[in-house]
């Protein structure tokens, strides 16, 4: 099976490509994996690459999006990391995934039994661990059941099941809130904007000192009168027209 072009990338839709995956997932569970010359799809990729999804996971060894979605090298784009929760760095990397490389959908995948929610729901302090389950702790106060405090804890796989789900739900709602990734992206074309307007001003520069020496020749060839026609001419035609006006005061989007 051949890695994914352009072409088949820029023919995927979310829908196609939350349909590949499913299909992709049955048929790890049936033991039906697509035949993959890993090889070749290093060398189909070695001048691009055209993944279609980008998947937020766990670092569980258990759960490789890759493996359980029966997917190749390539297809799509792989964020790693205990809890699966977003920050702005891998806010920054969806936007590079969806913005600038094409993918087409966004998948935050939990699993059970996480190891990461469990440290949450006991409240775990360890080093940087400590800081890094406060992002999950959301996801634990907002299951509300059971009530019992003796039970809110990983020694109860359902809560902590419970809790897994929740925290996919509030980093998908973070994912489509969160716009930190957009003032990248404004920043960029802020960026271009700003050099677009240098280089304007240097072309009009060059025209006006152009536009002068016309203006002489066609004065002392013809007349002061023909010439003044002309200066009128080319001030009315580089004078802002309403539309540029409202069009300035679009807000500018990346």
């Amino acid at each position: 099976m051949k890695a994914h072009t352009k072409s088949t990338q820029a023919l995927m839709t979310p829908e196609k490509a939350l349909l590949s995956l499913k299909e992709g997932n049955e048929r790890f569970q049936n033991r039906k994996r697509e035949e993959r010359n890993l090889i070749e799809q290093v060398k189909d990729t070695s001048d691009g690459q055209y993944p279609f999804a980008t998947v937020l996971s766990c670092i569980d060894s258990r759960v490789s999006a890759e493996l359980i979605f029966d997917q190749g090298i390539g297809d799509i784009f792989s964020i790693r990391i205990a809890g699966n929760f977003v920050n702005t760095d891998i806010l920054g990397s969806m936007e590079f995934a969806c913005k600038l490389a094409g993918t087409k959908l966004i998948i935050v995948l939990g699993h059970t039994s996480c190891g990461a929610v469990k440290g949450a729901c006991d409240d775990a302090k360890l080093g940087n661990l400590t800081s890094m389950l406060a992002k999950i702790k959301p996801a634990v106060d907002s299951t509300t059941l059971p009530t019992d405090i003796n039970i809110r804890n990983s020694s109860n796989i359902s809560f902590v099941n419970d809790v897994a789900v929740k925290n996919i739900e509030l980093n998908i709602q973070n994912i489509l809130n969160s716009s930190a990734g957009n003032s990248k992206m404004q920043d960029i074309a802020s960026a271009i904007q700003i050099g677009a307007k240098a280089y304007l001003a240097r072309q009009y520069k060059t025209i006006a000192i152009v536009g002068v020496v016309v203006l002489v020749i066609v004065s002392f060839a013809f007349s002061m009168l023909v010439g003044l026609g002309y200066l009128i001419g080319c001030l009315l035609y580089t004078s802002p027209s309403p539309r540029d006006a409202t069009l300035s005061r679009m807000p500018s989007s990346a």
